[in-house]
């Protein structure tokens, strides 16, 4: 037996926006349903948002996204927490981080451009004790990343 799990992020009107750019940088076929589609009159203010978002790529990579119901604009995305690194640790009040593993650093660093393109670089990417990699960044969309070159034990 086998199980899958996918990280399903919740967005306050930038679902869309944010399974499109993470297309862009993961490739893959992003696949939505509105509210509207699920039969909410077209005139109401969340019609258009997205109840079910999906990324699927060849590589792997998965994703699901949603606008939470009410809550808000592209204009007006909340904050997901806040992220920081001081002398080594890591201090957040994020429930959770998005982790990132590449063979190589020449793989991860291309993924590490795209997301912290418009972004916010919490660790810098360089090499750690325990990886040729490692970075962390919240991308424009509030999703804190945790990118790292995966070890030849792994």
């Amino acid at each position: 037996m086998s199980i899958t799990t996918t990280t399903h992020l919740n967005f306050r009107g930038t679902a869309r926006q944010a399974l499109e750019f993470y297309q862009t940088v993961f490739g893959g076929v992003v696949a939505t349903m509105t509210y509207g589609d699920f039969g909410m009159p077209a005139e109401a203010a969340d019609a258009s948002k997205v109840v079910f978002g999906r990324l699927e790529s060849d590589n792997g990579f998965r994703i699901m996204a949603f606008d939470v119901p009410g809550g808000g604009s592209a204009d007006n995305r909340p904050q997901a927490g806040m992220t920081r690194r001081e002398h080594g640790m890591t201090f957040t009040d994020q429930t959770f981080f998005q982790s990132l593993q590449a063979q190589s650093l020449d793989e991860l660093s291309a993924y590490w451009e795209a997301l912290a393109e418009g972004g916010e670089v919490i660790e810098p990417l360089a090499a750690s004790p325990w990886s040729a990699g490692f970075g962390m960044v919240t991308d424009r969309f509030g999703v804190t990343w945790v990118l790292d070159v995966q070890s030849e034990e792994d």
